[in-house]
């Protein structure tokens, strides 16, 4: 049976659909005797939920009009940090798990104060995600800045240190429509409309500083071709080396796609085996990705610096293992 305060959680979650429960019934999902249950009724009334009560045979529980969760008491940067979590975790796996942290997702930003709940629902419609987008690096503040600007269509100023630009700690000022957040790597970057320089542009929200609302609106730009992940990848093959392997997988294809289907192409397979191609920009990354499946690969395609990160993480993981 779960402790006291779980427990009295999980019965304040059944009684917000209210809908009226059966003693019994309520009792039953909970685990516990309807003696305990009435007891965790006791406990809710004495926080301040009104929980209306029948007795009889027909009796049972019900939450009255007005009742609901309490604001979750959380600082800002904590909040950002459990929605970018949570949506991390739905993004990058499949079946249950990914379904469970959506509805963790949704439990959290209900119960967020009204201030904080509008913060992460405007980073929740902001972003995008790209292939092999993990754990990104940012400052809470920039993201829920940057994505509360995007939800309103604010334009902002920022200073921003490009690569190769300005000395380090030293920030050109910029002006932008702001559109969308584009996780790639673990790196976060903004897609706006430069205003200075009137062209789109992708920034990294590691080097953008101090980003600020001017209360002057605009009204959305299309997107060229539509898509903000690929157009970030696309000035990224630019200004980067972009690795392309090409790997033989010897699992089912239902395995492959649920251990790393969004980072990788299927592009040939059969009962037993499958053919992939994968993009990175990290050969780290890429090495991550062929250990991530779990299952014997043969690299048919790949850079030279692919396979020496390969060769370079089994000398350093066989000397790990015991004799």
């Amino acid at each position: 049976m779960a402790n006291t305060s779980s427990r009295t959680l999980r019965l304040l979650t059944l009684l917000q659909t209210h809908r009226f429960w059966p003693g019994g019934e309520l009792a039953g999902r909970l685990e516990v005797s309807e003696r305990t249950l009435r007891r965790d009724i006791e406990r809710l009334r004495e926080l301040g939920y009104p929980v209306h009560s029948s007795r009889g045979v027909d009796g049972g529980y019900q939450l009255a009009a007005g009742g609901s969760m309490p604001p979750l008491v959380v600082e800002e940067d904590e909040a950002i940090a459990m929605v970018v979590a949570l949506e991390g975790s739905a993004s990058a796996f499949a079946g249950t798990l990914s379904e469970a942290s959506l509805s963790a997702l949704a439990k959290v930003v209900q119960v967020l104060p009204r201030r904080l709940r509008r913060r992460a629902e405007s980073l929740r419609a902001a972003t995008v995600d790209s292939p092999f987008s993990q754990a990104p690096e940012v400052d809470a503040a920039v993201l829920a800045t940057v994505a509360q600007a995007i939800r309103d269509q604010e334009r902002i100023r920022f200073g921003y240190t490009a690569r190769g630009g300005s000395a380090p700690g030293e920030h050109t000022p910029r002006h932008a429509e702001p559109h969308r957040l584009v996780t790639v790597g673990r790196r976060w970057y903004l897609l706006a409309y430069d205003l200075d320089r009137r062209d789109w542009r992708s920034f990294r929200l590691d080097r953008l500083a101090d980003p600020a609302g001017t209360r002057a609106v605009f009204r959305p730009r299309e997107i060229p071709g539509g898509d903000a992940a690929a157009y970030v990848r696309g000035g990224l093959r630019r200004g980067e080396q972009e690795l392309r392997l090409t790997v033989t997988v010897h699992a089912p294809r239902a395995h492959v796609e649920r251990r790393i289907g969004r980072w990788a192409t299927v592009v040939a397979d059969d009962a037993e085996t499958c053919r992939l191609e994968i993009e990175a920009t990290d050969p780290h990354w890429a090495a991550f990705g062929l250990a991530y499946l779990d299952a014997p690969v043969t690299v048919d395609e790949a850079p030279s610096a692919v396979l020496d990160t390969l060769r370079a993480w089994s000398d350093r993981l066989g000397a790990m293992a015991p004799g």
